[in-house]
């Protein structure tokens, strides 16, 4: 019994709450880039890496955020 190890503790619910605030202002800003920019690079403004590359992040924030709250 001497070698069980205390199990890790978790972050304090403020923490978590912030954290998951923080990602889904992040998400939802990410979000938006998307849509504008896919937007823009079909009217050919602008070319499709930006909103590529937010809509990846966009998702990534989006998981992180199910994962904090679950």
């Amino acid at each position: 019994m001497s070698g069980m190890e205390k199990r890790p503790s978790r972050l304090p619910r403020r923490t978590r709450e912030e954290r998951a605030y923080r990602l889904v202002v992040a998400g939802g800003a990410f979000g938006a880039v998307a849509v504008v920019g896919f937007v823009l690079a079909i009217a050919g403004v602008l070319g499709w890496g930006l909103p590529i590359i937010a809509a990846a992040l966009a998702l990534v924030c989006g998981l992180l955020f199910r994962r904090t709250v679950s």
